[in-house]
């Protein structure tokens, strides 16, 4: 099960690595505090997760701009919880959340380990559609920042995944090309589909029990990256 002719490793950075869930959790926990918010952080979570992946879609499609998203998904969020929060409030919010989230740094079962054992055969990189800013924050703070030779953010290039550019940016940063490289991630159509669309091999990480009726290589824990690399 071996896959043969791999140099490089390309990761997925929140929710493959960095436990976004979690530290987002953890995070709001804290500013609703300051600002006297009082909800159900579980409560708010259950309806921030899809909504924000919905936000990130349209901000990853260009349809929208990082200030949309980053109002519109707390905003929607709220009112799905039938608690109004002024725009001011929200606002402010919007802006602590960013402040604060990488004040804790969780990352997923075996993530050092798998880093690790990764690190001594191949070389490890990043993409990720997440604010550069922010990104290059967890990655320092989560001390895994130095298993990677090169880190790709959307906002390098003005384009994200799945956008074939993005990942021809990243070969060419790496200098590495497509077959010889591997993309791993949670992101079905950013991550999977779009690297099989530039010739990359790819392993699926299903962190929300997402089953896909494909041939591709699919994981529940990074651990299991073993199996292949």
């Amino acid at each position: 099960m071996k896959i043969n002719g791999i140099t490089d490793v390309f990761f997925d950075l929140d929710h493959t690595l960095w436990d976004f869930d979690k530290n987002s959790a953890l995070t709001f926990d804290k500013i609703f505090k300051i600002y006297g918010i009082e909800i159900s952080v579980d409560d708010f979570m259950l309806h921030y997760h899809e909504i924000n992946l919905q936000y990130w879609k349209l901000y990853r499609d260009a349809k929208i701009d990082k200030e949309v998203l980053r109002i519109g998904r707390l905003k929607d969020s709220f009112l799905a919880c039938n608690l109004h929060v002024e725009d001011e409030i929200i606002r402010n919010l919007s802006t602590d959340y960013i402040t604060y989230l990488t004040d804790n740094n969780y990352l997923f079962d075996n993530t050092v380990e798998i880093l690790e054992y990764l690190n001594l055969k191949y070389n490890l990189h990043i993409i990720s559609n997440g604010f550069e800013e922010v990104q290059n924050r967890k990655l320092t703070e989560s001390n895994i920042l130095h298993y990677f030779k090169t880190i790709t953010n959307g906002e390098d290039i003005g384009v994200k995944k799945p956008h074939p550019q993005i990942f021809h940016y990243a070969f060419e940063k790496a200098n590495t090309v497509a077959n010889k490289s591997i993309m791993i991630g949670d992101g079905y159509e950013a991550d999977i589909l779009g690297a099989i669309n530039v010739g990359m091999d790819v392993i699926y990480f299903d962190t929300n029990n997402f089953s896909i009726e494909t041939d591709v290589k699919q994981i529940y824990g990074l651990i299991e990256i073993k199996k292949y690399l």
